[in-house]
């Protein structure tokens, strides 16, 4: 009994609820692209950036890093943290000592949802701070594009200091990293309506994209299931 019970408290989560907790670790070893970490993310996908120090005075982030493996290992996604034609393009690689946080702006979450109701009982019983749809919906009207993405939601997350997606299904409600591309929560949701608006809930009758963009589906949870 103790070994099974021992059996089972192994593949439990390292933390408790939905949303994955911040990480503070450092890189135990790299070539630049592969890095092992010395403390591993809670969950695989999770996405971190890596912050070099250079002096007394000055430290800057250096890329964005997504964990493929639970013993720490992981691989460099992204150089550009944010861009700014003002500011150097910074080229240090990712090296052993490097501080990183893992879920980093996992606090800052933009929620899809099928409707209003939906996305206000979420929104007042989770404290987060939540980044509006609406502000999503007009991003994606200056691409010409309709309906959310995992290359569109990449783009606004670096824009938007985004760290996570909210993503209601018909059945499950999951957590999108749009710098991994993974999913990195996911839980039963069973109040999801039957009637959806298209898109996602925003206020806004429809996106006006481009004359050459691909139409939308029209239902929400086939759009979700992307995800």
């Amino acid at each position: 009994m103790r070994k099974i019970a021992l059996m089972v408290l192994s593949a439990l989560p390292l933390f408790a609820g939905f949303f994955p907790p911040t990480v503070h670790t450092s890189v135990a070893a790299s070539n630049g692209t592969d890095i092992k970490l010395s403390k591993p993310f809670p969950v695989n996908g999770m996405s971190g950036i890596v912050i070099h120090h250079y002096s007394k005075d000055v430290d800057a982030i250096t890329g964005y890093i997504a964990q493929v493996a639970s013993d720490g290992s992981s691989r460099l996604v992204a150089k550009e943290i944010i861009h700014h034609d003002e500011l150097p393009t910074i080229k240090t690689v990712v090296a052993r000592g490097d501080k990183v946080i893992g879920g980093y702006l996992y606090d800052n979450v933009l929620l899809l949802a099928p409707d209003a109701d939906t996305y206000a009982k979420i929104t007042k019983a989770t404290f987060k701070k939540w980044i509006h749809p609406d502000l999503f919906a007009i991003f994606l009207s200056t691409l010409g594009e309709t309906y959310p993405t995992k290359a569109n939601l990449a783009l606004f997350a670096k824009q938007y200091q985004v760290g996570l997606v909210y993503i209601v299904k018909k059945n499950s409600a999951v957590l999108f990293d749009p710098i991994s591309g993974q999913i990195v929560g996911k839980k039963a949701f069973t109040d999801a309506p039957a009637k959806a608006q298209a898109p996602f809930f925003m206020r806004f009758s429809k996106i006006q994209g481009g004359w050459f963009s691909d139409s939308a589906p029209e239902n929400y949870y086939q759009i979700m299931e992307q995800f």
